[in-house]
């Protein structure tokens, strides 16, 4: 039922994206989703958990969509769907847990290297130290929400209605 919710929302969310104004401007014509796999990362104690942990897909079957671009030819609006579960371990004791992060992303890309995430569904997310608007920690997202990436990496989370759960928790 929940890829019944996300298909919907990534119709919603491509529907009401505007036509492209011309490929002179840098927008280009809408349709050719593109593998997105996301690559193991490792982190080390205290960056996002007080401990080090690595995170690694085990169902990777994200897409993207380039909705419009930049003259430069880099993104200014992408679509992201797909399923995606990430295995999360404690590297200090073994302890593994999986976070499903099968949201819907719609992301603007602003030139200064700041984005605007707008989310259906679940997302994995990091926050540093004093990085946002969540304590330090590997979050799972879910619900409607949209999550602003200042170009200095400060994220701001405005939760339309959801809930988050700190994944360091699962494998402490």
């Amino acid at each position: 039922m929940r890829n019944l919710g996300v298909a919907l929302a990534a119709a919603a969310l491509v529907a009401t994206v505007p036509a492209p104004a011309s490929a002179a401007s840098g927008d280009i014509a809408p349709g050719v989703w593109e593998p997105a796999p996301q690559s193991p990362f490792e982190l080390p104690a205290g960056a996002r958990c007080d401990f080090a942990v690595k995170v690694e897909p085990i169902v990777d079957e994200v897409r993207k969509l380039t909705l419009s671009t930049y003259p430069d030819g880099s993104p200014k609006r992408e679509l992201y769907e797909g399923d995606l579960i990430d295995r999360v371990t404690n590297l200090e004791t073994g302890a593994t847990s999986t976070a499903d992060a099968s949201g819907t992303a719609m992301i603007d890309y602003g030139t200064d290297g700041s984005m605007t995430w707008y989310v259906t569904g679940p997302v994995l997310i990091g926050f540093k130290e004093n990085g946002g608007s969540l304590p330090k920690g590997l979050w799972i997202i879910d619900g409607q929400f949209v999550i602003q990436f200042s170009a200095t990496g400060q994220k701001t989370l405005t939760m339309l209605h959801g809930t988050t759960h700190n994944v360091c928790t699962d494998v402490d």
